[in-house]
């Protein structure tokens, strides 16, 4: 095990965690946008993103059957396996006013509701702000390490 493996892995955390920011931030901005992909000769709404994570090496079965065998093993930290589209249907509003009406005056909005995305932005905030801790403790633990062969 490397003297930065700790490092590692928490910055691979912090990483995943902006990321996953970028991406609420993204479905904020565009909560109310109506025409974000045109398909099939159609404009279709913006559809909501997000992350999914996973483990850099194995997953938690693989390090309980180590744990079991008792070998000793260190996680490899986390990273961003892809960005997936929230199949949820599309909001429909009455407005016969809107350009984007259908026939029966109904526009579709978005799949982004704003209460779920700040409360997913208040989860990656908190983990990304444990993790930053995580990473100054190690490094504060380093220095004294450091510090001992003076």
């Amino acid at each position: 095990m490397s003297i930065f493996q700790s490092l590692n892995t928490t910055a691979s955390a912090l990483t995943a965690q902006r990321l996953r920011m970028d991406v609420i931030s993204s479905n904020m901005a565009n909560v109310d946008t109506t025409r974000a992909q045109f398909v099939d000769g159609q404009w279709q709404p913006y559809r909501r993103k997000m992350v999914v994570l996973e483990p850099n090496e194995g997953g938690f079965s693989s390090y309980l059957q180590k744990a079991i065998d008792g070998q000793a093993s260190v996680g490899g930290g986390v990273r961003v396996a892809k960005i997936v589209e929230d199949e949820t249907p599309f909001k429909l509003v009455y407005d016969p006013t809107n350009p984007d009406a259908n026939q029966d005056g109904y526009v579709q909005l978005p799949n982004v509701d704003p209460l779920k995305e700040m409360v997913d932005l208040m989860s990656a905030t908190r983990s990304y702000e444990a993790n930053v801790t995580v990473f100054n403790a190690t490094k504060g633990m380093l220095v004294k390490a450091l510090e001992i062969g003076k």
